[in-house]
């Protein structure tokens, strides 16, 4: 082959974006590259679903193999937590028929008494209650039921310095909350001595007469003679049977 023959290379030889097609063939527009494809994103939230359902399947192979047991306590647990039962695990009340006593309790509050005759009043508390629609006559079937009980079982809470009457609707105080302040006080009477410590703790002997009266003071003697003109029945000899299953509140 001639020398005239022979092609000649561009001066610039450390470059290949000198040699004829080359700048072409390297430009990144003219290369068939696919592009690098994401990992998929829904990979940890699949991964979390496998998760979910084999932690699921041990949570309820464990609760077939144990359902007995686990329903037990769940039962025992509603026990402990209804109102009724934990009063009674708390004051250690005898069983029902355990004691039979009455008592009459007249409640005034800015000088209105509460009715407690009316039928949602009425045998609210196996231990504790109002019965046959008498607006003042306390029952008490065991032994060592405090006043609390019956208070709960109203929907009340007598504290030494407020009163509670979550059902007291028709009162300008809807919260039905009454408190000691510097114009009214609340006070305790029983068998006509004033009562100084917390009166729902007071487990009532047969024959008491309990006045709690929130208001002017003014009022307090009229109240007790109130009070002292009700009539407390005697005790039947057979004790009634309870017809319900617990309060509510």
């Amino acid at each position: 082959m001639s020398e005239n023959n022979k092609k000649i290379l561009p001066e610039n030889t450390e470059s290949d974006y000198s040699l004829p097609g080359r700048f072409e063939e390297s430009n990144p527009i003219n290369l068939n590259i696919e592009p690098i494809k994401s990992k998929p994103k829904n990979r940890g939230i699949l991964i979390m679903m496998i998760s979910f359902v084999i932690i699921s399947s041990i949570f309820f192979s464990y609760y077939f193999l144990n359902q007995d047991e686990i329903d037990s306590r769940i039962i025992q647990k509603s026990l402990i937590t209804d109102p009724e039962k934990k009063l009674v695990n708390q004051y250690g009340v005898g069983e029902y028929g355990s004691d039979h006593a009455h008592a009459a309790i007249a409640i005034f509050v800015n000088d209105e008494q509460i009715n407690f005759g009316m039928s949602k009043f009425q045998l609210s508390s196996r231990y504790i209650h109002f019965e046959n629609n008498n607006p003042y006559l306390m029952h008490k079937h065991a032994t060592g039921a405090p006043l609390e009980m019956l208070f709960a079982s109203l929907g009340m809470k007598i504290t030494p310095e407020c009163i509670s009457l979550n059902y007291y609707g028709n009162s300008e105080n809807e919260a039905g909350n009454f408190c000691t302040d510097q114009e009214q006080k609340l006070r305790f009477f029983v068998n006509g001595a004033e009562f100084h410590s917390d009166v729902s703790q007071y487990v009532f002997k047969h024959n008491d007469r309990i006045l709690i009266s929130y208001g002017d003071k003014k009022s307090i003697s009229k109240q007790l003679t109130y009070l002292e003109s009700l009539e407390i029945f005697d005790i039947p000899k057979k004790t009634p049977q309870y017809p319900g299953d617990g309060i509510t509140i």
